[in-house]
């Protein structure tokens, strides 16, 4: 098994999307990107740590690329709003890739410039960081699986 590591937002929504991917053995939502030191959602809500909340993905490599979860982060948020993602506002929100290698990042890489040069946003800079992997500090049982232990649509944002 692969993990890939991506924030683009809330990361109810984020866990929901990458789920339904086959080949994803695994989401969790999580914190990462700040200080060492153990958070709480409040704290990370708070936007003091300097954490994002992310989603940790478990995948089988042969079964779903990297590439094809790169496709999906940049298809489910906009990348071109710098620390926020529809009404959630902060650096908690922000766009991030961790890569775990120097493959990773380089296809991390690789895809942003793909989008760029798509012209998907038009003139908008894409905002997204992709930087190394951090200490990866799993959220609180109630995030996990949240939109489908309350039964909630998945809170995708339309563009």
């Amino acid at each position: 098994m692969t993990i890939a590591t991506f924030g683009a937002g809330c990361f109810w929504g984020v866990e929901y999307f990458f789920k339904q991917i086959n080949g994803v053995v695994a989401a969790q939502c999580g914190y990462m990107g700040g200080n060492d030191k153990f958070q709480t959602y409040e704290q990370v809500k708070a936007g003091t740590t300097g954490h994002a909340e992310v989603v940790k993905v478990e995948f089988d490599d042969n079964v779903v690329s990297y590439e094809e979860l790169l496709t999906v982060f940049w298809q489910n948020h906009n990348p071109t709003t710098l620390n926020m993602q529809g009404g959630d506002i902060g650096s908690q929100y922000r766009s991030t890739i961790f890569f775990h290698s120097k493959e990773q990042k380089l296809l991390a890489e690789q895809s942003k410039l793909s989008l760029i040069q798509s012209g998907k946003w038009g003139l908008r800079q894409i905002v997204t960081e992709i930087v190394p992997v951090q200490t990866f500090h799993p959220a609180e049982e109630y995030h996990q699986n949240y939109l489908e232990k309350n039964d909630l649509p998945s809170c995708h944002i339309s563009y």
